[in-house]
Formats: structure tokens, C-alpha cells, sequence
């Protein structure tokens, strides 16, 4: 969280000499639903990897809680912030390969906070961004299989930060629609950080009207991080990508 608020304290002070008018600033706030699908496996301790392959209808039986949420600042000088969250609470059961029995609870939740830096071009814009994704997750997983001494429960609570950096660009296509694309990647295993991570997104925008804005994209994000030595108690590794259709109603104020 210290990254965060370094990013976020060093963007305020960029921006605020020439602050000096709220009319300098534009504000959209979107909350949106996404047909999420979890993709991967995971390890804890010495229980042998396990698939985390979670589609959308087994999240819509078993959500227990969740919400999605983007929130974007744009000053006229070009620079801006962005804050995207998203959370998942749900179980599921799986069955791998050995016979091994499965149940498992996963509790997701994603926190973005960028930097941008926005330049003009012909019908359009380019964003270039950099900030920091906060992971906090929660895993916890009963294991039945005889030949591991029947069942046993093994249980994780992990955050982590990554640093990101990329770009995003805004076409327009017409006077309602436009094209949107987003590209990150981070990670690198930069202190206690991930490996890896990426997030992609593609899609496009219907301008309703001055004040709403309909935001329909494919958005998929990868994780690969472990802390920890392999096949000791402490051990964790989560490999996955979430993905799915999103769609959500951006309000422009």
C-alpha cells in the first residue's frame, strides 16, 4: 500500500499548480459486471497443485458476495488518476487427475491505482500509465484423497503489490461509438511482488449522451506468484487469469 500512496501523493503534487480551477477537471465514475471466469491452479503447503478452474455459471451458483467498481479523474494539463476494484467471494469442487477431491472457497479482490498521462491524436487519445495492483487474497481448500491419509484442510491469506506500467488508446469510430484497448504488464518479482502480471482489455464504447456512456469490452488479467519454499508448510502459489465479457455504464460529471 506504501507504493500506492507514494504514486498517488507524487501525481497530486504534479497536478496541483495548475489545479486551480474545477473546470480543468472531468470525472467518470463506472460501475460494471463482468462474466468472470477463473482459469489456473494453485498449491498450499504440501498439498499437491490444484486446479482453480472456476467458469461463470459455477461463480453465479456459488457468489456469495462481490462488486465492480472504475473511477477516473482527468485534468486538462493531461495528467490524471484511475482506480479499478473488484471483488469475488465463492467456493467450488474439483476432482484432478489422482483422484484427489477437492473443495475449495476463494476470495479475490483486485485494487488498481494508476497514474496517467494523456496525449491527443487525430480522432482519439493515447493514456500512459503506471501504478501499482494490490492483491488480497483468501484460499482455503479441503483435500480428500486416501493416499494423502484421507482429509485434511489447509488454509492462506496472501496480499501482495505489484508495480504496472502501460498504455491505453481511445479511437473514435463514429459520433457514438468509439474503440478502447488496454494493455499492462508488471510484476517481475520486485520485492515480495508477483512474477508476473498482465492485464488486457479490448472493447468499445456507445456515448448515450453527455452525462452516460455505455462501456462493453473482453477484459483478462494474469497472476503468477509464489512466496515461500516449494513443499513446506508455508508454501503458496497462485497461477491464474481471470477473464470474461464486461459491460458497464460510465457516468460523466
Amino acid at each position: 500500500m506504501k507504493f500506492i500512496k507514494s504514486t498517488l501523493g507524487l501525481l497530486v503534487l504534479t497536478i496541483m499548480p495548475s489545479a486551480a480551477h474545477a473546470d480543468d477537471w472531468s470525472f467518470q465514475l463506472e460501475p460494471y459486471l463482468m462474466a468472470t471466469t477463473i482459469e489456473g491452479d494453485a498449491s498450499l503447503g504440501r498439498a499437491p497443485k490444484t486446479d482453480l478452474d472456476v467458469n461463470f455459471d459455477t461463480i453465479l451458483e456459488n457468489l456469495e458476495s462481490g462488486g465492480m467498481l472504475h473511477f477516473e479523474a482527468h485534468h486538462t494539463n493531461g495528467w490524471g488518476m484511475v482506480f479499478d476494484y473488484g471483488y469475488m467471494d465463492l467456493g467450488a469442487t474439483t476432482k484432478s487427475d489422482n483422484g484427489t477431491r477437492v473443495n475449495a472457497e476463494v476470495r479475490q479482490g483486485v485494487l488498481e491505482g494508476l497514474a496517467v498521462y494523456r496525449t491527443e491524436i487525430a480522432n482519439g487519445h493515447i493514456d500512459y500509465i503506471a501504478g501499482a495492483r494490490w492483491w488480497d487474497n483468501d484460499l482455503e481448500l479441503n483435500v480428500n484423497n486416501s493416499s494423502l491419509d484421507g482429509s485434511f484442510d489447509r488454509q492462506v491469506k496472501s496480499d501482495w503489490i505489484d508495480a504496472v506500467v502501460g498504455i491505453r488508446v481511445h479511437q473514435k469510430l463514429s459520433d457514438n461509438w468509439t474503440f478502447q484497448a488496454h494493455a499492462d504488464v508488471g510484476g517481475f518479482s520486485i520485492g515480495s511482488s508477483s512474477e508476473f502480471t498482465s492485464t488486457l482489455k479490448a472493447g468499445v464504447l456507445y456515448n448515450i449522451n453527455e452525462l452516460m456512456t455505455l462501456d462493453l469490452n473482453y477484459k483478462a488479467t494474469w497472476v503468477n506468484f509464489d512466496e515461500g519454499n516449494k513443499g513446506q508448510p508455508g508454501y503458496f502459489q497462485y497461477d491464474t487469469v481471470t477473464h470474461g465479457p464486461a459491460v458497464g455504464l460510465i457516468f460523466k460529471f
